[in-house]
C-alpha cells in the first residue's frame, strides 16, 4: 500500500507532503452566538498563519464523565448551528456520531464523521460510517496499541471507503492519566492512511477531578510540537475564547490568544523535519 496517502476533505488535502492541517473548535456546541464566534476566530487565525482549517464541535458528548455533565444541544439543533457554520463562514466541519442511527443524518452536514475513542472497535458502527462514503477520522482508544488500528482500517476498507484518517490521542497505562508514545504515529501511517495528533485530549486526566475530567493543557504545546516533529499530517486541538468557563473540557482546552504563535511554530518544525514533503 502506498504510504500515507492524502485524503481530501472541500479543497484541503492531509497526509504526507501536504501542508499541516489543523482540526480546531470548542469540546461541545455551548450555544450558537459561542461556537459561531469560535470559528470565526479560528478562521482567521488560521488565514493569518496561512495553515488549512476544519472546524470541530460536536452536538452531543455521549461519553461524559458524570449523568450531569453537559452534552450539548443535541442532534438536529446541533447540525443545524454546524451548518449555518458550514455555510456562512465557509469552512468544512467535524464531529462525532454515536450511534448507528445518527450516522445518515448527520452524514448530510458533516464532512468528516469521527469515531470517538471509545467505540472504535464497534463493528456494525463503523460499517455504517464508513458506507456514507465521508472521510471518517477514527479516535484511537486508549486501550488500543497503535499496530491494533489496523483492524479498524480494514472494517472501513471493507465497504469500500478509503477516506480514512487516524487520531492518536493517548494510551492510559493507570488510573486518571494518559501518556503519548510517539512512536505510534509512524506506527499508525503504515496503515497507509495520514494521522492527525490530538494534543488537547492527550493531555486529558480522564475522571480526574471525580465527577468530571482534568487536564493540564500547558503540557499541551509541547506535546503538539513533539507529534509534528515526529511526522503528525494535522493537529488535533480543542479551544474556547474563556476555557476556564467552558462547560466540557475546560481543563485540556487551549485559549485562542497565543494559538497563531503556536501554529508558526508548528509548522517551522514540520518544515525543518523535513516532513513536508
Amino acid at each position: 500500500m502506498e504510504m500515507n496517502r492524502p485524503v481530501e476533505i472541500n479543497d484541503i488535502l492531509i497526509g504526507k507532503g501536504q501542508p499541516l492541517a489543523l482540526i480546531a473548535g470548542p469540546c461541545v456546541i455551548e450555544d450558537e452566538a459561542v461556537t459561531f464566534s469560535i470559528a470565526e476566530k479560528l478562521k482567521e487565525i488560521a488565514r493569518s498563519v496561512d495553515i488549512p482549517f476544519i472546524f470541530k464541535a460536536s452536538y452531543d458528548k455521549a461519553n461524559r464523565t458524570s449523568i450531569d455533565s453537559f452534552r450539548g444541544p443535541g442532534l438536529d439543533k446541533g447540525l443545524e448551528i454546524l451548518q449555518k457554520i458550514k455555510t456562512d463562514l465557509g469552512v468544512g466541519i467535524l464531529s462525532d456520531v454515536h450511534t448507528v442511527e445518527e450516522v445518515s443524518i448527520a452524514s448530510k452536514v458533516l464532512d468528516i464523521i469521527q469515531i470517538p475513542a471509545f467505540l472504535c472497535r464497534q463493528t456494525d458502527f463503523l460499517l455504517e460510517v464508513g458506507r456514507t462514503g465521508k472521510p471518517v477520522n477514527i479516535k484511537k482508544g486508549q486501550f488500543l496499541a497503535p499496530w491494533d488500528v489496523a483492524n479498524i482500517v480494514r472494517k472501513i476498507e471493507s465497504v469500500g471507503n478509503h477516506k480514512i484518517l487516524l487520531t492518536e490521542r493517548g494510551s492510559m497505562f493507570g488510573y486518571n492519566n494518559l501518556v503519548v508514545d510517539f512512536r505510534g504515529i509512524q506506527i499508525m501511517q503504515r496503515t497507509g492512511y495520514p494521522v492527525i495528533f490530538d494534543a488537547t485530549h492527550s493531555i486529558q486526566l480522564p475522571g480526574g477531578s471525580g465527577t468530571s475530567s482534568g487536564g493540564q493543557r500547558e503540557f499541551a504545546p509541547v506535546l503538539a510540537k513533539a507529534a509534528v516533529a515526529c511526522g503528525a499530517d494535522a493537529v488535533f486541538m480543542e479551544v474556547h475564547t474563556n476555557p476556564d468557563k467552558a462547560l466540557c473540557d475546560g481543563p485540556n482546552s487551549l485559549p485562542l490568544d497565543g494559538l497563531g504563535e503556536l501554529l508558526t511554530t508548528l509548522k517551522a518544525i514540520k518544515a525543518a523535519a523535513g516532513h513536508n514533503g
